[in-house]
């Protein structure tokens, strides 16, 4: 049983999350068994819940989130220490709020990738949610991207990708050796209305297909959103 007696004083753990945690370390300790310890397993999944719990309005879903988000911290860690084999090339989209650009990005990205490339995305100030007019917009040309959630990066995942592409972070975006760096320089959405979202999306989802065929990934006739 993990010792959940030592924490922020924010972590004010309810039953059901204490449970919902346990579960979810049991999944990530399966997953990972052949990869990382017990300790490390538990250290990622806590310090994970603890940066949503941290500034999250909602916390309903937080063992969910921190769930996600430390499978992808292990899977960045697996890949740097050479635990398991670089297949696919990963891409990296951070903006400041991962709100909006990255999510666009990470969305037109998945979809056209189809598995053949892997995408993260993160923010140097992740908001609380998702841009509601995005999350609009992309639905508009059949791309879901409303069970994303804006997150934070971590030097290894950064360390970890291929390629990042930084939109609008300027200087707070890291600078570490490795990844190779794009910048785009695209309108911030925040603030505006889903009209005014369109013209965003449909530049991230030009240059997303240009990237993946840069990357040797052909986009099919079809295979777009539209």
């Amino acid at each position: 049983m993990p010792d959940y007696s030592v924490t922020p004083s924010y972590r004010l753990l309810a039953l059901d999350h204490e449970i919902a945690l346990e579960r979810a370390q049991e999944r990530l300790r399966a997953e990972f068994v052949t990869v990382f310890d017990w300790d490390t397993v538990h250290h990622y999944l806590m310090s994970s819940y603890d940066e949503f719990a941290a500034r999250s309005r909602v916390t309903l879903y937080l063992p969910t989130l921190a769930e996600r988000f430390c499978r992808q911290q292990l899977q960045a860690r697996a890949r740097l220490e050479g635990k398991v084999a670089r297949r696919h090339p990963t891409v990296l989209f951070l903006c400041t709020h991962n709100a909006g650009r990255s999510q666009i990005a990470l969305g037109f990205f998945t979809q056209l990738a189809r598995g053949r490339a892997v995408a993260w995305s993160g923010g140097s100030e992740p908001s609380p949610a998702l841009n509601p007019a995005v999350v609009a917009a992309m639905a508009e040309i059949g791309v879901d991207i409303g069970d994303e959630y804006p997150k934070p990066w971590t030097e290894d995942i950064i360390a970890a990708a291929d390629v990042v592409i930084t939109m609008g972070c300027g200087d707070i975006c890291p600078l570490l050796p490795g990844p190779r760096y794009l910048e785009w320089i695209i309108e911030d959405p925040a603030g505006l209305d889903v009209e005014q979202v369109r013209p965003i999306r449909d530049d991230i989802e030009r240059r997303v297909g240009e990237l993946l065929v840069e990357l040797g990934i052909a986009v099919l006739r079809g295979s777009g959103a539209r």
